[in-house]
């Protein structure tokens, strides 16, 4: 075969051995002969997508819904730029991604030929690894070069820090498998019985854990991340201390709470005693009151537990302290010794946080109920509540996964996730969609849904742009048209002259218009009691939700003055 095939075909070959199982690729010349190969292994489901930051977000979706690394594939030029929003946030949010950038030949850079741009270290620090792989020569030592470096690729995505690793891969004419061969040196076949290059034998051992102090005021904050939140409700349940559990933190069950967004907002909490100490978990940058609160404690223990992978990465330089409060480090915790589920702890402090949230419970309902229509909080609330167990939601960034944070209950039996890690407009469509088709490929029946915000579907049109033949997920997206930028109404430009031309950014475009163009079902609806029907249904689709933003500023306000007036109350 000629070079450029054998190289694309070791690769690929080489990388199903280590478990890619999925890839997208972007069509384009250059990248001819790894699209081939991919499409042609019995072993990876391939996706085509026209768009390549599309391609990319999509990548990253199936990477975030399945724990396993998604190779993403396209051609030279701009084409390689356009991955770089969806390789910032892997990089944030710990997702393992492969980036396979085709590139002209060395002869060809620099000169002005075609689609010829410098693609060397494009991703910066982004990454985990970058390799100019070369250009592929019939000479001897390029099958265990091509093979070890795919290993080390693998292993760079998923290992310690987990995240995106980029391969740079120049190709020769011709790109196709057509035409006269090349006599190679020796054979391109990988190790007996399919198995991997390079190995990796053996269990990593988990971390020895910190036992935490026993304390009185203690408090547990889970922010965003893919880690086990069990630990974290076990703590709670044995301690007392109260867990302040972001949505996609997957913590919000049994005993988390649900409306400490709120608390923390009221004077009316935050006057009592501060924490004596907070151990907190993944990334808690979702609230500005989570913030503030941990600027308040004595000692703040952070767990820095990675999304995937070895939670020894944990001690380097990567743990999450967005506040800059961080006292102690730990790859995991335990229990203060001496403590029993025979007789957990009960204290004044745990006392006070279990009364405040009841009395906000009841209040933030009673105004969410008080009529039928569907507002952007209660829809939220309402969402979170009607899905099935097993489902997967994916919350757009904004005012979506805020109004999951500020209402939804506590409940088990449904995975929530999110573009947090640079909390992005970009790709959000996409995501969702490699989400749920990772999420059903391990389990067919499982629904997905997602709920984000008209700008964050307009941003990714093209995401609901799927070609016949491929994949495609049972998925319900729930969008939000509010005909603009919603956060903005609550923030402190919301009172200048240009507001809404400069923020607000008024569109116009109804979803039945786009739907139109990709060719999915879309339905509008208004009233809370049609929610579960219109949740019914199969394959992609748009369910359409018109608010009007300032009433929704609004009723944000009325829902924390309600908070305030329960709590002034106690």
């Amino acid at each position: 075969m000629n070079p450029s095939t054998a190289l694309a075909r070791v690769l690929v070959d080489e990388l199903a051995r280590c478990g890619l199982t999925e890839a997208v690729v972007a069509p384009g010349s250059r990248s001819t002969p790894l699209a081939l190969a991919l499409v042609a292994h019995p072993a990876i489901r391939v996706h085509v997508r026209v768009d390549e930051r599309s391609a990319s977000f999509l990548a990253l979706g199936l990477a975030r819904g399945s724990r396993r690394p998604v190779a993403v594939v396209c051609t030279s030029g701009t084409a390689a730029a356009n991955f770089h929003p969806a390789v910032l946030e892997a990089d944030e949010s710990g997702v393992p991604l492969l980036l396979l950038t085709a590139d002209r030949p060395p002869e060809l850079r620099g000169t002005g030929a075609n689609q010829s741009v410098d693609q060397m270290g494009i991703y910066g620090g982004a990454v985990r690894m970058f390799a100019e792989v070369g250009t592929p020569d019939p000479v001897p030592g390029m099958n265990a070069y091509w093979r070890s470096l795919a290993c080390r690729a693998f292993g760079s995505a998923v290992g310690g820090r987990p995240g995106p690793v980029h391969l740079n891969v120049a190709f020769r004419d011709p790109l196709t498998p057509d035409g006269p061969g090349t006599v190679w040196p020796e054979g391109l076949e990988g190790r007996a019985e399919g198995s991997p290059w390079i190995s990796r034998p053996g269990a990593q051992g988990e971390p020895a854990p910190y036992t935490l102090p026993q304390v009185e005021r203690g408090v547990i904050v889970c922010g965003d991340g893919d880690y086990d939140p069990v630990p974290f409700l076990t703590l709670s349940e044995l301690t007392g201390w109260p867990l302040l559990a972001e949505p996609t933190s997957n913590a919000r069950r049994g005993g988390a709470l649900s409306t400490y967004r709120q608390l923390l907002a009221s004077p009316a909490f935050t006057q009592g005693p501060d924490p004596e100490l907070v151990v907190s978990v993944g990334r808690p940058n979702l609230s500005r009151q989570v913030t503030a609160f941990l600027r308040r404690a004595r000692r703040h223990v952070v767990v820095g537990a990675s999304s995937v992978g070895d939670p020894s990465a944990a001690l380097g330089n990567g743990f999450p302290d967005p506040a800059r409060t961080a006292t102690d480090v730990v790859a995991a915790v335990a229990p203060p010794e001496g403590l029993s589920f025979d007789a957990p702890e009960r204290t004044a402090w745990s006392a006070r946080w279990t009364i405040a949230e009841e009395a906000a419970r009841i209040a933030l309902d009673s105004v969410l109920d008080e009529d039928g229509v569907l507002s952007e909080p209660r829809l939220a609330r309402d969402l979170a509540a009607h899905l099935p167990s097993g489902s997967l939601l994916f919350a757009g960034s904004s005012m979506p996964i805020r109004d999951l944070d500020a209402t939804m209950r506590s409940r088990c039996g449904l995975r929530l996730v999110g573009n947090r890690g640079v909390s992005g407009i970009d790709g959000t469509v996409s995501t969702a969609i490699g989400a749920a088709l990772a999420h059903q490929r391990e389990d067919g029946t499982a629904p997905a849904y997602a709920l984000l915000g008209d700008l964050a579907v307009l941003h990714d049109q093209n995401g609901l742009v799927i070609g016949p033949g491929e994949p495609r997920p049972d998925l319900a997206v729930v969008v939000v048209n509010n005909d603009g930028g919603g956060i903005f109404s609550g923030l402190e430009q919301a009172g200048h002259p240009d507001f809404e031309r400069v923020f607000g950014t008024p569109h116009g475009v109804t979803m039945d218009r786009v739907a139109a163009m990709a060719d999915v079902p879309c339905v509008q609806l208004e009233w809370a009691d049609d929610l579960p029907k219109a949740l019914l249904g199969e394959g992609l689709r748009l369910i359409e939700v018109r608010t009007r933003r300032a009433d929704s500023a609004v009723l944000r306000r009325r829902l924390q003055e309600s908070v305030d007036t329960a709590l002034r109350a106690l």
